[in-house]
């Protein structure tokens, strides 16, 4: 079987979390899944004036984090559009001249800055950017693939893909069965150490990415996906759809957050029907896969309120006639099961 071709990516730890000033949680999601799955590599958390997010790390600055021993400061917030402020330049020019790394999965390439290099020489530390895919990218060939593949889908940014992409390859790992995280964002390649960011990579090449990022594999082996956006979402669906069609999936985990009604950031645009979303994910999938289906529904049900989520989860399951679960809080058996079975 064929290798994967897309190179590990590795950073000195351990790390300080960089948060700013920021105010959504929603936008934490890069230092909240270090956080809570690379613990063991998250020394603290820096926190400038206004900033609500709090981890749960020790709060550093950078004369202590450079004290204590952090050796990489990552920065922890993924914006729309993924861009920096002005006045967090400062920061990580502070933080370079102490001879601190940073890690950055943001769009903006910090070492074009010429503040941001000329510290990083001073201090003869590196800028590591996470959002850089490969060169030789080609286009999808659609070509069938040996292996199996299952592909989270979101009804939205932020609802819980890579969480439960994790939460899945854990389950089928623990039941002894072969299988990969493949990451497609920056905060997956920061936890698996390897991936491709399917979100900066000309649309061309996007299905052939997807392709390099799950190869040929072992008949039995699966490959579980971290999804992108959403296809109905205004901004970001070209994403999902071009790493739908490369990733060919044999199976897809649709992933909601049980309280978002509409696409976070996007007045007027409505999430809609689960059971439509489904469908219309089925649709797209089967251009590149006809025998697709979905394994179940995973849900994100942290900010559930006045329902409990063994309720909530019960009425979902009864209304789409599919395993709905909760992978941070609850059993994932019946969606293996499902999802092993091939129906």
């Amino acid at each position: 079987m064929s290798k994967i071709a897309v190179k590990p990516i590795t950073f000195p730890g351990p790390y300080l979390i960089f948060l700013g000033d920021l105010k959504d949680r929603v936008n934490a999601k890069t230092g909240q899944g270090l956080a809570d799955w690379r613990p063991e590599m998250c020394l603290g958390q820096l926190r400038l004036d206004g900033c609500t997010i709090d981890l749960g790390l020790p709060d550093m600055d950078i004369s202590l984090a450079a004290r204590e021993g952090v050796r990489s400061m990552v920065i922890g917030i993924a914006p729309v559009g993924g861009g920096i402020k002005e006045e967090w330049i400062e920061v990580f020019a502070e933080c370079l001249k102490a001879g601190i790394n940073i890690v950055n999965g943001l769009h903006t390439q910090l070492a074009d800055i010429p503040t941001l290099s000329a510290s990083a020489t001073l201090g003869n530390a590196q800028i590591y950017h996470v959002r850089t895919p490969p060169s030789d990218l080609l286009v999808g060939t659609g070509r069938k693939r040996s292996g199996k593949r299952v592909l989270m889908v979101g009804t939205d940014c932020g609802v819980g893909k890579k969480y439960s992409a994790l939460c899945i390859h854990r389950a089928l790992q623990e039941r002894g069965i072969s299988a990969t995280f493949r990451a497609t964002g920056q905060t997956g390649i920061m936890i698996a150490g390897s991936g491709i960011p399917i979100d900066s990579i000309v649309v061309d090449f996007v299905t052939g990415a997807a392709e390099l990022l799950s190869p040929d594999n072992e008949a039995d082996h699966w490959d579980v996906i971290e999804g992108q956006g959403a296809l109905h979402h205004p901004g970001y669906g070209a994403v999902s759809l071009g790493l739908m069609y490369g990733s060919q999936p044999d199976a897809i985990v649709l992933c909601h957050e049980a309280t978002r009604t509409r696409v976070d950031g996007f007045p007027g645009y409505h999430i809609g029907d689960l059971t439509a979303r489904i469908e219309e994910a089925l649709l797209f999938a089967s251009k590149t896969n006809p025998n697709v289906f979905c394994a179940g529904i995973s849900v994100n049900t942290s900010w559930l309120e006045g329902e409990s989520t063994e309720d909530y989860l019960a009425k979902l399951e009864k209304v789409t006639g599919l395993p709905c679960v909760d992978p941070m809080r609850g059993d994932l058996d019946l969606l293996l099961d499902r999802l092993l079975e091939g129906k």
